[in-house]
């Protein structure tokens, strides 16, 4: 099996899992030290564990206990691969839910997690302005949900707390072009990476990854009307870690790329009155 880490922070590591075991390959046994969930995106595996035997297709979700050992077999075909997000133990009480959450096992394709593990994909693969960290807090609060059979409760905001989220978006923009993630921004808030992603949210509609992004695209859009500037400089100086997805990301919200834009900016309005025309 080969395993790629994705992402790590003190509450959540996100691991790529391939594996390419056949039918007449041995089962092989493995042991959780903490509590998991990986989403199957591909192939499909049988697991024997304490909570009984199950057969894991794609959107299908495998759940792990400290302590848990399971036994993996591939009857049926060869090969699965797997999103898989280990939660630290403050992410755990921050979800809530009962014991037997943890216990269950698997669970089936279920609507709910299935379009947040694609997007949870996406945002791996930079196609997506939502952190990795996000989609894993929000994925893992989703499965506790559902396994447990309640929705959460809709976030109220307070005026206190309203204030922490907007002095929470003034830090980010003022530090986009820097490295920023999640859980600076809810050190900063004093709450844990989990509620404060609820909270920040519910207040301003976006998540802080989704701010971070779109904040250090309108520094680029201001720089790109100034033609001393070099794209690749702009890029980097905003806060994008390589010039592609500085290009990706600007395309996918401007619906042209920087170069486009800078010479739109300079006169040539057919390239954005096209852009339009094509919406």
């Amino acid at each position: 099996m080969d395993a790629t880490t994705l992402l790590t922070t003190r509450t959540m590591t996100v691991s790529e899992f391939r594996c390419d075991a056949g039918p007449g390959d041995k089962p092989f046994a493995e042991s959780r030290t903490g509590h998991s969930i990986a989403y199957v995106r591909s192939g499909s595996f049988g697991c024997h564990c304490r909570a009984g035997f199950f057969e894991l297709v794609a959107g299908s979700v495998l759940v792990g206990a400290p302590g848990d050992e399971y036994t993996c077999t591939h009857e049926h075909v060869s090969g699965d691969v797997c999103l898989a997000f280990s939660l630290g133990e403050d992410l755990v009480d921050a979800l809530g839910g009962r014991r037997e959450v943890w216990q269950v096992g698997a669970t089936p394709p279920l609507p709910e997690l299935m379009v947040l593990g694609e997007l949870a994909q996406a945002a791996a693969d930079g196609n997506s302005d939502i952190g990795l960290d996000e989609v894993g807090q929000i994925f893992a609060g989703r499965f506790v949900d559902a396994v447990s059979g309640k929705t959460r409760k809709q976030v109220r905001p307070s005026a206190r707390d309203r204030r922490r989220a907007v002095e929470a978006a003034l830090w980010i923009d003022e530090n986009s072009h820097g490295e920023v993630d999640l859980e600076q921004a809810a050190q900063r808030a004093d709450l844990s990476p989990f509620h404060f992603l609820r909270l920040f949210s519910a207040v301003l509609g976006v998540t802080p990854h989704q701010y971070l992004v779109r904040s250090r695209l309108r520094h680029a859009a201001r720089l790109l009307t100034d033609d001393d500037i070099a794209v690749t400089d702009i890029a980097y100086d905003v806060g994008f870690g390589d010039l592609s997805n500085f290009v990706r990301t600007f395309h996918r919200a401007a619906g042209v790329s920087p170069t486009k834009f800078r010479q739109a900016s300079r006169g040539m309005r057919k390239i954005l009155q096209e852009q339009l025309a094509l919406n």
